[in-house]
C-alpha cells in the first residue's frame, strides 16, 4: 500500500467513524435488543498468504456451533430480520472502519478471503492479495449481485462450496487482477464514488 493510499484510508476512516458513530451505536443497540448477543460477528480473513486478521461486521445470522465457508442459500434461514436489512444496505460492514484504521484492509481492494480458499488456490490468491484487501472494489461492484444470485440457489453446504469455488473465485480474481493493473488514488476514488451511487440507487428502488 502506498503512503498516499494509506493517508486517504486513515483520513476517510477517521471522518466516517466520527460522522457515523450515532448510526453505529443505534444499529448495535437494535441488534442487542432484537437478536441478543453477540452484536458483532468477528471472523478470520486473510490480508496476504500466511497473514490472517479478524474482520469485524455486525452480526446478521443466528449463531450456530459450527460454521464454515461462504454464505449461500443453505444458510439463508439463519439470517435475522435485522440482518436482512443490514445486508441489503451493507450497513453490516460499518464495523470494518476499525479494520481500515488498523491497516488490515483498505477502502478499495479485493474482498478479504477465508483461509481455506487462499490455501486451496495459492497461486491465484498469491497474485490477488498483492493488493491490500478492501471494503469495496471492482469485483464487488461488478460481480457481487451475480455472486449473491448464484449462491442463493444453493441448497446444501456442498453445493455452495462447489458453486463458489468453480464460478465465483475465478471470476472475482480476474476482476481483482484488472484492478491491480490499474490501481491508483484516482481509480480508488472513482470506485468509492461508484459504490456510494450504487447504494443510493438501490435505496430509491
Amino acid at each position: 500500500m502506498t503512503p498516499a493510499k494509506r493517508a486517504l484510508d486513515l483520513t476517510l476512516a477517521l471522518a466516517l467513524s466520527v460522522l457515523l458513530a450515532p448510526v453505529i451505536a443505534i444499529i448495535a443497540l437494535v441488534i442487542l435488543l432484537r437478536d441478543g448477543r453477540p452484536v458483532f460477528y468477528v471472523a478470520e480473513r486473510m490480508k496476504a498468504p500466511g497473514h490472517p486478521f479478524n474482520l469485524w461486521k455486525f452480526r446478521t445470522m443466528r449463531v450456530v456451533r459450527q460454521d464454515s465457508g461462504v454464505s449461500g442459500g443453505d444458510k439463508s434461514a439463519r439470517i435475522t430480520t435485522t440482518g436482512r436489512f443490514l445486508r441489503r444496505t451493507r450497513l453490516d460492514e460499518l464495523p470494518q472502519l476499525l479494520n481500515v484504521l488498523r491497516g488490515d484492509i483498505s477502502f478499495v481492494g479485493p474482498r478479504p478471503p477465508l483461509r481455506r480458499y487462499v490455501e486451496q488456490f495459492p497461486e491465484l490468491y498469491g497474485e490477488v492479495l498483492k493488493s491490500r484487501p478492501g471494503i469495496t472494489g471492482l469485483a464487488t461492484l461488478a460481480f457481487h449481485r451475480t455472486e449473491e444470485r448464484l449462491l442463493a440457489s444453493c441448497a446444501t453446504p456442498e453445493e455452495t462450496e462447489a458453486v463458489y469455488t468453480r464460478r465465483c473465485v475465478p471470476a472475482k480474481a480476474r476482476l481483482d487482477l484488472i484492478y491491480a493493473r490499474n490501481r491508483n488514488i484516482c481509480y480508488d476514488i472513482k470506485l468509492m464514488v461508484a459504490t456510494v451511487i450504487r447504494r443510493i440507487s438501490l435505496h430509491r428502488r
